[in-house]
């Protein structure tokens, strides 16, 4: 496998762990980035664009990064907060009227950002054409009934979250969420990351694609052999699970450049693995003089809001304010550790203890929600050079 990249001294075991990825875990085109005290240690990419073609994987190439989108959107309603913008803990209602419907008057939006605002599936499933059209999602969530009391449980808002969070962020700017990402986070920072992919850089972005599961190997996680009530609930057609997962119906073709054009918080971003480890080690710490958190932002998104059986993903789930915190379901680098996956593959993620960033991207999709086998061996080796 031809590597291309650079890494730092000391850094080593990520590139030998990455090349083992394409050799024994079916890897097929990817790239890895590491940052660790603002600067750039790794910085590595390999196999083919398309998981589908032959033709290199090259410096630039972006990807669809699914849920790993989820960890960069929940950063502008907390920037919105740190500016002083948005309060955490009023009604989201205040905001956004419409939302106090059918028993959600009192859900904050705390709430929203940690899994608990009660609607991770819709009564009727959305067109991917409704989906994207910027404006039904947000009417379909303000009408739906919860599942449960808003702030008493939580589960996984596998695709409505990208809808809560891109409307409230209108109602408190007047910006949609991408052009807020790409005007405050993205181009201070120097990003190669969009929600909603531009027509000019169509030309950059890969395609994602199904591959089969290594016939070895292990990580962890949701990923090769799920509990039976885990893999009950994903074949059952009217779980929570199905329902939160199945909120778009028929499954949207990914890779339509129309489609990648809407703006999608909750899986439909496209990045390189540099940005999404910039983006992180810019929540960190100065990464060239930027950085997006104050100490006290940075507290509020790896404190934890939800712990326990998750009502959506069915196993123990721990988050943050918008992120994914370390634990089980989905190992990071330590117990600090903040970040998000992607389903199929995709993770990014920043340590605070260590001052490491992580973002790794891919164009295999496997089944699993978090803790992919590829991106696991990859946080091993990253934890072995701190």
């Amino acid at each position: 496998m031809d590597v291309r990249g650079t890494v730092a001294e000391g850094f080593e075991p990520v590139r030998d762990a990455f090349i083992r990825n394409f050799a024994t875990r079916g890897e097929r085109g990817a790239a890895v980035a590491v940052y660790r005290d603002g600067v750039k240690v790794v910085d590595l990419w390999g196999g083919t664009r398309d998981v589908d073609g032959t033709d290199p994987w090259a410096v630039d190439t972006a990807q669809v990064v699914r849920s790993a989108t989820k960890g960069v959107a929940a950063a502008v309603p907390l920037l919105l907060h740190q500016r002083g913008q948005l309060d955490l803990d009023a009604p989201v209602g205040t905001y956004w009227p419409e939302f106090k419907a059918a028993g959600k008057e009192r859900a904050l939006v705390r709430h929203l950002l940690s899994h608990r605002a009660g609607v991770p599936a819709l009564d009727r499933p959305l067109t991917p054409a409704e989906a994207a059209d910027g404006t039904t999602g947000a009417r379909a969530v303000a009408a739906q009934a919860p599942a449960w009391q808003p702030g008493t449980d939580h589960g996984y808002h596998a695709q409505t979250y990208g809808w809560l969070l891109a409307e409230l962020v209108r109602r408190v700017t007047g910006r949609t969420i991408g052009r807020w990402t790409a005007e405050e986070i993205a181009r201070p920072l120097g990003l190669d990351f969009w929600i909603g992919a531009p027509d000019d850089e169509a030309h950059r972005i890969g395609r994602i694609g199904r591959i089969e599961e290594p016939s070895t190997g292990s990580g962890g996680g949701m990923k090769l052999r799920p509990k039976r009530s885990v893999a009950e609930a994903y074949r059952d057609p009217h779980s929570l699970t199905r329902r939160a997962f199945g909120a778009i119906a028929p499954m949207p073709d990914e890779n339509d450049p129309g489609y990648r054009a809407a703006e999608l918080p909750a899986a439909g971003g496209v990045s390189t693995a540099r940005a999404l480890a910039r983006f992180y080690a810019a929540t960190i710490g100065a990464v060239d003089g930027n950085r997006l958190f104050a100490p006290a932002t940075l507290t509020l998104a790896r404190t934890e809001e939800s712990t326990g059986p998750d009502r959506v993903l069915v196993v123990g789930t721990r988050f943050g304010l918008g992120f994914m915190l370390h634990g089980p379901a989905s190992p990071l680098l330590g117990p600090g550790s903040f970040g998000h996956p992607g389903h199929g593959g995709s993770l990014a993620f920043a340590d605070p203890e260590s001052g490491v960033a992580v973002g790794y991207v891919t164009n295999g999709m496997r089944k699993g929600v978090t803790a992919d086998p590829r991106a696991q061996a990859l946080v091993r080796a990253v934890r072995s050079t701190t």
